[in-house]
């Protein structure tokens, strides 16, 4: 069984701790529906930032690759995966409602004595992943298709000429 630690988030952020770990993707239960396999390993790294712009921060970087079903051909897909993110924490639920919202800055989220690593990688990870995740190839031909102007008689089009009475 793989580690699953445990922070108190504004402490972690404000003695600047750093933790590091991977986890087999089977383990990420709320991922299983939009897998095509289970294969594969998150690592990711923790680190906690005491202060940015007056606000203690964890800094989230998540590397590894998933299995996804293709919503347009049903096949498996590898949708890799690196990101990094910046979550601004908060003492109460009044401070993150309070904070406006800056698509470029980083979010908040309320911190909590007993924060577990583990469910903060899985909401990341379901946050960076697509609606309907497609291949390349099967979004491209879903853009072609999109792209070319469709009247709603155009099926029609071919069957007047080829009637004879």
């Amino acid at each position: 069984m793989s580690h699953q630690p445990v922070i108190d988030g504004l402490e972690f952020a404000k003695s600047s701790s750093k933790l590091q770990g991977a986890w087999p993707v089977a383990e990420f239960l709320r991922l299983h529906d939009v897998l095509h396999s289970t294969a594969g390993t998150l690592r990711y790294e923790l680190r906690g930032v005491p202060e940015e712009r007056g606000r203690p921060v964890l800094r989230l970087k998540i590397d590894g690759s998933l299995q996804l079903l293709c919503q347009r051909c049903l096949g498996a897909f590898e949708f890799p995966l690196h990101m990094e993110v910046s979550l601004r924490l908060a003492a109460t639920q009044f401070e993150v409602d309070a904070e406006p919202l800056d698509a470029e800055g980083p979010e908040s989220i309320l911190a909590g004595n007993e924060m577990r690593v583990q469910a903060l990688v899985e909401d990341e990870v379901l946050l960076a992943m697509p609606i309907a995740p497609r291949h390349p190839a099967c979004a491209s031909s879903a853009a072609d298709a999109a792209g070319r102007k469709q009247t709603p008689f155009a099926g029609l089009r071919g069957l007047i000429g080829s009637t004879k009475h």
